[in-house]
């Protein structure tokens, strides 16, 4: 598994508005074929730097932003000095062993399902240390990852992370789907599997009351006929 080298900074922000104060993080993450480099608070990121469309994504617009946010140019400067880190880290610690922390992984639909209408599968990897983990997606068992996206790396207080990949898909009933995430932490791949299981709905009750109602109105009807019989012997 690659070496992942990741620079963490945290310091914490007051928010005079509303009187709470929020951790800022800036996050930037290099290996030998990926970089990251990401702003946010420890509720959600403000900035990230797409790097392969080349370009920044303001996630939330803030009046803190502006001030600190160095935009996609200077993402991209960071990346050659944690390169060069990169490089120095693999001499200086490379017999000495690396905290690992597996994923845990779950798959769940982004939105309530109905058949025919488009929906998201959510794989999430949660509380993962050291980066990266890697996830594929599977229809049927039809590789399908080149349709998933993979987002930005999400920060716990305890130093592990957290990561969502997403794959857009219009449920049929019978289709399967699975996650599969690979981490240096596990010995074997972690695989989810989510099934379109369309739920009928109940016809117990309304089977229940109908035949209670037709008992009902036949107890009425034989009451009354031996009604009207007696009477007519008296």
């Amino acid at each position: 598994m690659k070496l992942f080298l990741l620079f963490f900074t945290l310091m914490c922000v007051k928010d005079t508005e509303a009187q709470t104060k929020r951790h800022y993080m800036e996050i930037t993450a290099c290996s030998d074929t990926d970089k990251e480099y990401m702003i946010g608070d420890d509720e959600e990121v403000w900035f990230y730097a797409d790097f392969v469309k080349k370009q920044g994504v303001i996630w939330r617009l803030r009046s803190l932003i502006r001030s600190v946010t160095p935009g996609y140019e200077g993402a991209e400067t960071n990346m050659p000095i944690c390169k060069q880190n990169l490089e120095a880290w693999r001499k200086d610690f490379k017999d000495m062993p690396v905290a690992q922390d597996a994923p845990q992984s779950s798959i769940y639909p982004k939105q309530k399902m109905q058949l025919g209408s488009a929906n998201t599968l959510i794989c999430h990897s949660a509380r993962f240390f050291p980066p990266p983990v890697r996830v594929r997606w599977t229809k049927n068992n039809v590789d399908v990852t080149d349709k998933s996206t993979l987002s930005q790396y999400y920060p716990n207080e305890d130093k592990t992370f957290n990561q969502f990949s997403h794959l857009p898909f219009t449920p049929q009933e019978g289709d399967v789907y699975t996650c599969t995430v690979e981490h240096k932490a596990l010995q074997i791949p972690d695989t989810k599997t989510w099934e379109v299981d369309v739920e009928l709905p109940s016809v117990g009750p309304a089977v229940f009351c109908g035949v209670g109602l037709a008992v009902g109105l036949l107890g009425v009807a034989t009451g009354t006929f031996f009604l009207v019989k007696g009477n007519q012997c008296n």
